[in-house]
C-alpha cells in the first residue's frame, strides 16, 4: 500500500494500539498516536497481557525503562501477539549498555518482530557489530548501520528501521529512504520513543513494510512544518503534535527517497 492510502486507512480505522513503552516516553507517546489518527492504550501489567493484547491492532514493544515485571509483560504479549498474528513493533532501547539489557532485547528480536525500529547505534549492537552509542543517543551514522540492518532483517524476517537525519529502512531486499525532519527532533525526549509507537498503527492498517515507510514518512513531513513555526524546543512539540494532525495523505511522498 502506498503510504497516503495507509494514512487515510489509519484515520479511518482509528486502531487500537497496545503500547508497552517507557515512563518518560507513555504521555509523549500517546499523544502523537492521538494526532496521527489512531488510539493508544499504555497497558503493562503482566496480569493483563493475555486478555488485552488480542484484542488489539497492534503492539508495540520499548525497553527504555526496563524492570523485571515490565520484561515478562514485553514477552507475554509478544508471545500473544505472534499467536494472534497481530503485528508489533520492537524498540531495543539503548540495548547495549548492560548485560542485563542486552538479555532481554535478544530474548525479543528471537521472538522476530514484524517491525524492529532503532537508530544506528542500536542496530550495530544488535547484529553483533561495535557501536558508539552513548545511553539512548546513538554515536553512529545511519548509513555505518545499513549492512546490519540488512542483517538483522534477513535473520528474523523483521523490517528494520534505522532513525537518523536520514531515515533507512529494508526488509533484506528492498530499501527506502526518508528525509526532511528537523534538527529540533532530537532535544525532545522520547521523541524517537513515540515514533514506535506510531509505526505500531501504521502496522495495524497494512503491511509492514509500507507501514513502517509512512511512519517513517509522517514524522519527518510533521517535524519540517513544526520547525517552521517553532521558536526552539518547547513550542516545537506543540506545533509537532499539531502537524502530525493536519498532515496530509499526499504529503508523505515528498520526503521518501
Amino acid at each position: 500500500m502506498a503510504p497516503h492510502d495507509l494514512l487515510t486507512a489509519l484515520r479511518n480505522q482509528n486502531p487500537l494500539v497496545h503500547c508497552i513503552t517507557n515512563y518518560v516516553a507513555m504521555n509523549v507517546a500517546a499523544n502523537v498516536v492521538l494526532a496521527a489518527g489512531a488510539s493508544p492504550a499504555m497497558v503493562h501489567a503482566p496480569e493483563e497481557i493475555a486478555e488485552f493484547t488480542p484484542v488489539c491492532g497492534a503492539l508495540t514493544i520499548n525497553i527504555g525503562t526496563l524492570s523485571a515485571p515490565w520484561q515478562a509483560s514485553m514477552v507475554a504479549a509478544a508471545t500473544a501477539a505472534n499467536a494472534q498474528n497481530i503485528p508489533w513493533v520492537l524498540d531495543p532501547v539503548a540495548h547495549f549498555i548492560s548485560d542485563y539489557r542486552k538479555r532481554a532485547a535478544q530474548l525479543l528480536v528471537a521472538q522476530r518482530p514484524t517491525i524492529l525500529r532503532g537508530n544506528a547505534s542500536e542496530i550495530l549492537a544488535l547484529a553483533g557489530e561495535a557501536g558508539a552509542g552513548k545511553g539512548a543517543d546513538s554515536g553512529d551514522s545511519v548509513e555505518a548501520a545499513q549492512g546490519a540492518a540488512k542483517s538483522l532483517a534477513t535473520q528474523f524476517g523483521s523490517v528494520v528501521a534505522i532513525t537518523g537525519p536520514v531515515d533507512y529502512l529494508t526488509d533484506g531486499t528492498r530499501e527506502a529512504q526518508v528525509s526532511g525532519g528537523s534538527p529540533l527532533m532530537p532535544q525532545i525526549t522520547a521523541l524517537g520513543c513515540s515514533q514506535t509507537a506510531l509505526m505500531g498503527a501504521y502496522a495495524a492498517t497494512g503491511p509492514a513494510f509500507d507501514a513502517a515507510l509512512a511512519a517513517l514518512a509522517h514524522f519527518k513531513v510533521a517535524g519540517s512544518a513544526a520547525a517552521k513555526r517553532a521558536e526552539g524546543p518547547g513550542s516545537f512539540q506543540v506545533h509537532f503534535l499539531d502537524a502530525l494532525a493536519n498532515t496530509q495523505p499526499a504529503d508523505l511522498a515528498q520526503v521518501i527517497g
